[in-house]
């Protein structure tokens, strides 16, 4: 048997939920989280879903109810595939060129460049505006001109943004982190559904556990020309040093993972580091573009 919990909750407060290994670190199989918008006539009523395989109990059933507004709703679903019924909710995006997609919607629109990932354990799958911003970002990046030969991915959560950078510079290198293992291996899993090839060279994912820029591979690999990181406001600031000493003359920085409020913050460091500005984003989530002077 399988259950699904569910919570109303405000868009914020769905854009924003964790991942479940944080929210349930007690718990052996935590569940799959899924937010969704269910009238597009109120954009600011969702729900919040989250499908266990046992029943919940009420310590689980209390951090579900933290998530959102009011009492939890619980459904038993059967001997139903509860994975599939957790992706049922979560549509295609299309950023840019890009098309991202569940195992469910393999229709793929022609002239796209598509991507399956599946709604679970890691965050990137597209849905949050941070992610489909720094996709949008990328191709309005390479459509603008910008050369790419040695790419970073810091924060890589499903791999998505480093299987971006690698359709749109495809002759570059490109190493993508992530401070949690498991992280790490969706991505692995990810990048085999996807035929990215992992290695070393030309056109190849490296992929490693690693905080922020404390890696012996990172190391190595920098000066980068392309830096991409979907993190937090706070995490970024603290790396701005980091990744001006990591980066090439010209290198670009794509920041996300910021909210409006704190995008003057964030800006100003990397400023104090020799970058400029070169697009400061829209919207709650805008995404930052910083050039390092040549």
């Amino acid at each position: 048997m399988s259950f699904r919990v569910t919570v109303g909750c405000t868009r914020a407060q769905g854009e924003a939920i964790a991942g479940a290994d944080e929210l349930f670190p007690a718990t052996a199989n935590p569940p799959v989280l899924v937010a969704d918008e269910p009238h597009a006539d109120r954009p600011d009523d969702w729900l919040i879903h989250a499908y266990f395989e046992h029943v919940p109990s009420a310590d689980e059933l209390s951090v579900v109810r933290g998530l959102g507004s009011g009492e939890p709703r619980i459904e038993e679903l059967g001997e139903a595939d509860w994975v599939t019924m957790s992706q049922a909710g979560v549509q295609p995006i299309r950023s840019g060129r890009f098309y991202v997609h569940t195992p469910m919607y393999r229709n793929v629109p022609p002239g796209t460049i598509p991507f399956e990932i599946d709604a679970s354990l890691a965050f990137g799958t597209g849905q949050h505006a941070t992610t489909s911003g720094c996709l949008e970002t990328l191709d309005r990046l390479e459509r603008g001109g910008k050369r790419s030969s040695n790419i970073a991915d810091i924060g890589t959560g499903t791999g998505l943004l480093a299987f971006a950078a690698l359709a749109l510079w495809p002759g570059a290198r490109c190493i993508a982190t992530d401070i949690d293992q498991v992280a790490v291996a969706v991505a692995r899993d990810n990048a085999a559904i996807n035929r990215v090839k992992l290695g070393h060279g030309a056109g190849e994912l490296l992929l490693t556990a690693a905080e922020g820029m404390d890696s012996p591979l990172l190391s190595a690999r920098a000066p980068f020309d392309l830096i991409i990181a979907n993190i937090l406001a706070g995490p970024l600031i603290d790396l701005a040093p980091q990744f001006a000493s990591s980066s090439t003359a010209g290198c670009h920085v794509v920041l996300a993972g910021v909210l409006d409020i704190q995008a003057d913050q964030v800006a100003a460091a990397y400023e104090a580091q020799g970058f400029s500005i070169r697009d400061r984003g829209f919207g709650e989530w805008p995404v930052l573009v910083c050039e390092r002077a040549a």
